[in-house]
């Protein structure tokens, strides 16, 4: 099974909590964490794209870093971890993205990927003015695949002619071509956006809920690999899971119990004010999952809290899903969490025997 690290780029990584550990993103504090990851034979990293937080007493999200010049500078100080960058496509053209990926691949070769944001969020575009209206919402997945088309041709062929409904290009060119293939990743979780991700993207993260209850994420990525049975692309299936560990199952719940009891309601009321936007999603839409458990959860992804041996089963008993590829982890606190998992938590792990610990 892979395992990668979902870094924060955003204040307070992804506990929505006034009780949580406080930080702010810097280069150092993911320096740090994928560095370590790199020594602990971690498979990737990935940082996401957020434009506008959620406030509130936690003031979630408010502080941000840009995802491709972060994982630019990540670039030159790792030697093997893959990296992804994300990429908000409202806010740049496709051939821009394109050069800045090559840029990034001259600096680690083949090791470098993309992940394609559609946009869920109005006020992080309509604050700068460039919000396309609601029906952007009904649109998103075509304006993506379009995207993906013109970056692929681009850094296939150096040149692009595509006529489409949302770009138009005109002999437009690209050199130097990128040393290896440019992967790329999608966080689609609505019916549209699965088979967007089944025609267009090399890995989909699928999402699961709850507290340590591993196969809720199974039907998640059954609907992923249906489509990809249609598609007949291989497309892996990796999951966002969040850690919470400690020396006890006791004393990590207790940890967990803290982390809800400071749920910061005022943030996660605007955010679902945000998600409700969208009248037309479906419901395992992004926006939908957000509003799940947004009550009781200060996260929206699935959660195993417990000492290093209950995490580490309940990992490998994830990782026996159909259709796995990998997961993507988050922590509490992400410095801490990565020492944990790199040496209490993998060597325990039957489905990472082979991983890797740099000297």
């Amino acid at each position: 099974m892979q395992v990668g690290v979902f870094i924060p780029i955003n204040n307070n990584g992804w506990l929505t909590s006034t009780t949580s550990p406080q930080y702010k993103p810097s280069f150092a504090l993911n320096q740090t964490i994928v560095q370590r990851a790199e020594h602990y034979g971690l498979d990737f990293a990935l940082s996401m794209i957020k434009l506008h937080g959620f406030g509130g007493p936690s003031r979630f999200w408010d502080y941000g870093l840009d995802s491709f010049t972060l994982m630019a500078g990540l670039a030159a100080v790792t030697t093997r971890i893959k990296l992804f960058a994300s990429i908000a496509v409202l806010t740049m053209p496709p051939p821009i993205a394109a050069r800045m990926a090559v840029t990034i691949d001259s600096i680690a070769p083949g090791r470098f990927g993309v992940n394609i944001v559609s946009g869920w969020q109005k006020a992080e575009y309509a604050q700068m003015g460039i919000w396309p209206g609601e029906k952007h919402f009904a649109n998103r997945y075509g304006f993506c695949a379009e995207y993906v088309t013109i970056m692929r041709e681009l850094w296939e062929t150096g040149v692009s002619n595509h006529k489409g409904e949302f770009f138009q290009m005109d002999e437009c060119q690209l050199l130097p071509l990128p040393s290896a293939e440019i992967p790329i990743i999608c966080a689609a979780q609505s019916d549209k956006g699965t088979r967007f991700a089944a025609e267009y993207g090399d890995y989909n993260f699928c999402v699961g809920f709850g507290v340590n209850e591993p196969q809720r994420v199974a039907p998640s990525i059954a609907r992923l690999v249906k489509a990809r049975e249609e598609t007949g692309r291989e497309v892996g299936a990796l999951v966002m899971q969040m850690i919470i560990a400690d020396e006890t199952d006791e004393a990590a719940m207790a940890k967990w119990q803290l982390y809800c009891d400071g749920v910061d309601l005022e943030a996660l009321a605007w955010r679902n004010e945000q998600a409700g936007a969208d009248k037309s999603a479906d419901p395992f839409a992004t926006a939908n999952r957000m509003k799940q458990n947004s009550d009781v959860f200060p996260t929206n992804q699935g959660v195993f809290v417990g000492s290093y041996a209950t995490v580490a089963a309940l990992l490998d008993e994830m990782s026996e899903i159909p259709g796995l590829t990998g997961v993507m982890l988050t922590f509490d606190d992400f410095v801490i969490g990565m020492e944990q998992f790199g040496s209490r938590i993998q060597p325990l792990m039957k489905s990472r025997a082979r991983a890797t610990v740099a000297a």
